[in-house]
């Protein structure tokens, strides 16, 4: 170890995560100092990982911090992360984020303040490429073009901000790549709830637990969309066409409007949502490219509504990976499975139910002679812990007929999973 160069160590040591491991670490002798003191890149304060971190005062806590910053140079990435842990001196959080901003790259900020510090005020204009704050609020934000030059990721959780400033703030990111929502606080002025994004650069956005009248974004490269745990009357993408991967789960929306942005989408995921099939496969019909759909304890708003597993085929020649949970009722299962096309290039088949009956095996035999090509079958259910004899006989029975279903299916790996 003695051989090894300083710039070696640094990396090493930045690797530890916490700063509690690093101090420990750098105390080994004078050369592993020198290269905490030169060459550490990387530092993380997070209150999870350390219970002492919540056996000392605030103020204790902060000499500790500051101690250990301020022993660094050159630190690129800086976590800080304290929750339930009491509020910090504003004064002495502004100066270790102005010890670090200009080499800063990565800063993760989740502190409680007393007043609140303005990050953007005091990391913008710097090399910042990667900004995740929690439980903070953001006002103010000036209408500067070049306030963030570098970042290209953007986190906000149980922030408060408001629709306007929100919608200043990416403007002021003109590399912006990322961009995470979690349970925002979105302040608005009128009783009626709109946030309007713009950014020409955006390709990923993620979107969890926020309640909206109207959600319009403008993103011209995004590839990849995912909405989760969210209320909106309307949702509207405005892009061209570059959009890859589109996620929904958990999603109350009246009007869902993605536009002509499906041409290259390979990847479509909706899970515990209620949809009108028409309407729903005439938004992604021109998804030629389609290798992956998922259709996840959906409902049908018509109770005569099923996925027509022929338009399926037809539509989305490349689809390679299936997977359909829902509701299966005698009648209405036959016309989802009319029809004479394969599924010719699909390998691996997801089948679930919530509540089993007697029509779940006939169901994955008739989509087992469609697969013809099939390599993986993973099947999904969910057993009650008091059944009846009833249930058990269902399940008694759909095990045998699954057990010789498949000796006609030797090809083909299968795979259960309970709960």
């Amino acid at each position: 170890m003695e051989h090894l160069p300083v710039e070696v160590i640094g990396n090493i040591l930045s690797r530890l995560g916490g700063a509690r491991d690093v101090v420990v670490a750098s105390a080994a002798c004078r050369k592993w100092r020198e290269a905490c003191r030169k060459h550490l890149h990387t530092l993380a304060f997070n209150s999870s990982d350390w219970p002492a971190y919540h056996d000392i005062t605030p103020r204790q806590l902060e000499i500790l911090i500051t101690q250990t910053i301020f022993q660094t140079t050159g630190l690129q990435g800086l976590s800080i992360v304290m929750d339930d842990v009491d509020q910090f001196s504003a004064s002495t959080v502004i100066a270790w984020l102005m010890y670090t901003r200009e080499t800063l790259r990565r800063l993760f900020y989740n502190v409680q303040t007393s007043p609140n510090v303005n990050i953007l005020e005091i990391c913008g204009r710097q090399k910042l490429e990667m900004l995740v704050l929690a439980n903070n609020s953001v006002t103010g934000v000036e209408p500067n073009f070049q306030r963030f030059p570098c970042l290209k990721s953007l986190s906000l959780s149980h922030v408060s901000i408001s629709a306007l400033d929100l919608s200043l703030l990416l403007t002021a990111c003109p590399k912006l790549e990322s961009l995470e929502l979690v349970n925002p606080e979105i302040a608005m002025s009128d009783a009626q709830v709109t946030v309007e994004l713009c950014s020409p650069t955006l390709k990923s956005i993620y979107v969890e637990a926020i309640s909206l009248d109207k959600f319009m974004l403008e993103a011209d490269s995004i590839e990849r969309l995912h909405l989760r745990d969210c209320a909106l009357e309307l949702f509207e993408l405005i892009g061209k066409g570059t959009l890859k991967y589109f996620k929904i789960d958990d999603v109350s929306v009246i009007h869902l409007d993605i536009g002509e942005t499906v041409d290259n989408l390979e990847v479509v995921d909706v899970s515990n949502f209620t949809i009108i099939w028409p309407k729903f496969y005439q938004m992604i019909s021109r998804s030629s490219k389609l290798r992956k759909l998922r259709l996840w304890d959906v409902a049908f708003d018509d109770e005569d509504e099923v996925v027509d597993l022929e338009t399926i085929a037809v539509y989305f020649p490349q689809l390679n990976h299936l997977s359909l949970s829902y509701e299966l009722r005698d009648g209405v299962m036959h016309y989802g499975l009319q029809g004479s096309s394969n599924l010719e290039n699909v390998m691996v088949l997801e089948l679930g139910w919530t509540v089993i009956n007697d029509l779940f095996s006939h169901w994955v035999e008739e989509l087992l002679k469609r697969c013809p090509n099939l390599r993986k079958m993973i099947i999904f259910g969910v057993v009650s812990e008091a059944k009846s004899d009833e249930e058990c006989q269902i399940l008694a029975n759909f095990t045998s007929s699954i057990v010789q279903l498949m000796r006609k299916y030797m090809h083909v790996e299968v795979q259960f999973e309970y709960e």
